[in-house]
């Protein structure tokens, strides 16, 4: 199970990092039309092979890139103990306290998360008819993502009420490695 975990990561990392690597080619195709191909000189030689003006969804689709490495990002890829916490009280009490306030947190999380999936895709439900602006996509896949998210991370967070229930809470994520400062 923890070798097809890892796999997952990996993959799931990996695909961030398409979609960066996507998102990053296409600002430096945006960046050469509107510069190069811009330009006076290149506008008097070749100007009747790139047309500017055919080049607005780059544009739209780092926007879309960034909207879906964000969410798949935090979907997937960053960890509980890379967010920022205020945990003054949570680390304050004694363990069994501790493991209930873990439960509760994790549970009101988890249930946030997956109770609003119904009703933001009530909402979102009219962007299967509009269409991206220079993109040929309707807009609800661009805005899928987001329920990937709501669904992984309210799953996630429900594993974890399991685990602190089997397990306890763990405030491994607090400690500071052996060297100091963060």
């Amino acid at each position: 199970m923890k070798r097809l975990a890892t796999i997952f990561a990996r993959l799931t990392e990996g695909v961030a990092a398409l979609m960066m690597a996507a998102m990053f080619a296409t600002f430096l195709i945006q960046i050469a039309v509107r510069y190069v191909a811009g330009s006076e000189w290149f506008i008097a030689r070749l100007g009747h092979l790139v047309d500017p003006v055919h080049f607005g969804w780059t544009l739209e689709f780092c926007l879309v890139m960034w909207l879906w490495i964000v969410f798949w990002g935090n979907a997937f890829v960053v960890r509980d103990r890379d967010h920022v916490t205020f945990d003054i009280l949570y680390l304050w009490v004694r363990p069994g306290v501790r493991k209930w306030l873990a439960v509760i947190g994790a549970a009101i999380i988890a249930a946030a998360l997956l109770l609003s999936i119904g009703p933001t895709w009530d909402k979102l439900r009219i962007l299967r008819l509009k269409s991206s602006a220079t993109l040929p996509v309707k807009m609800l896949p661009i805005y899928s993502i987001y329920f990937v998210f709501l669904a992984a991370v309210g799953l996630r967070y429900l594993w974890r009420v399991v685990a602190v229930l089997r397990h306890g809470a763990t405030d491994e994520s607090h400690h500071l490695p052996q060297g100091g400062v963060e």
